[in-house]
């Protein structure tokens, strides 16, 4: 039954959408084949979603313009993976492990592209829309730098700080430590703090304005992911952050 309400609620948004002007309620009735009291509560619940609106004068409805927002997100994603694969590409050449980037949905990081190096660890929740919590993954902290202190709050009230392994930050004041730190260094860890035994260094990708919109990182583990062999190879990670994010229109000063 839900799958056949969903059905019936896209196909109405889709009907209103395609006819490119506003209609009744009896013309999406009649269009569609819907009686007039489903297709009202299929109405009702775009509208209140925002999706659709009702002109209170004809009562015709037409869909708003919320869905091109939508849209410019998917866009924007998959010009951001268009332009960073290749350096991606290069990073897991060179390290041999798992390459990914993230960007941020609903305060989490949703990898959007994953590459695998030839010794790669298959890392569980590192899939190609998978998401992560942000304070205990690389990319996460990244992203977590476009966040004033107030927003901070906002988002260890309601994501929480959960202990994934013993070492997990789980304090306001560690978080904001750790931050600091990571705007001073210019790049993020993640040591163990997500699965135990995987080390992660991560650098940000900046947009025009300067904003983090993405971190690229690189993650195995750490009897490979030794200090030694990080510090060998960060500065192709960081090259490749930086390619990605002058392809973005981002001037290092």
């Amino acid at each position: 039954m839900e799958n056949k309400s969903g059905e019936k609620l896209l196909s109405i948004f889709e009907y209103l959408v395609l006819q490119e002007t506003p209609l009744r309620l009896l013309d999406i009735s009649k269009g569609l084949g819907i009686n007039q009291s489903t297709a009202l509560r299929f109405l009702t619940t775009l509208t209140n979603c925002g999706y659709v609106e009702q002109d209170p004068e004809t009562l015709r409805y037409t869909p708003t313009y919320r869905i091109c927002t939508l849209a410019s997100h998917v866009n924007r994603d998959r010009k951001l993976v268009e332009a960073a694969r290749p350096a991606l590409l290069r990073v897991a050449e060179v390290f041999r492990e798992s390459v990914s980037m993230s960007v941020e949905s609903h305060m989490q990081a949703v990898y959007v592209d994953v590459v695998r190096g030839a010794d790669s660890a298959l890392i569980a929740f590192q899939q190609i829309g998978g998401v992560s919590p942000m304070y205990c993954t690389g990319n996460g902290k990244l992203l977590l730098l476009n966040y004033t202190e107030e927003e901070l709050d906002t988002y260890i009230r309601e994501k929480g700080l959960k202990r994934f392994t013993e070492h997990t930050i789980t304090t306001r004041e560690g978080l904001l430590a750790e931050l600091q730190a990571i705007r001073e260094r210019g790049y993020a860890y993640d040591e163990e703090e997500r699965d135990l035994g995987i080390r992660c260094a991560a650098f940000p990708v900046r947009d025009l304005s300067g904003r983090v919109v993405a971190g690229i990182s690189v993650s195995g583990p750490k009897e490979r992911m030794r200090d030694e062999v990080i510090a060998d190879k960060l500065p192709v990670l960081r090259a490749a952050a930086e390619e990605i994010s002058g392809k973005l229109g981002y001037k290092i000063i």
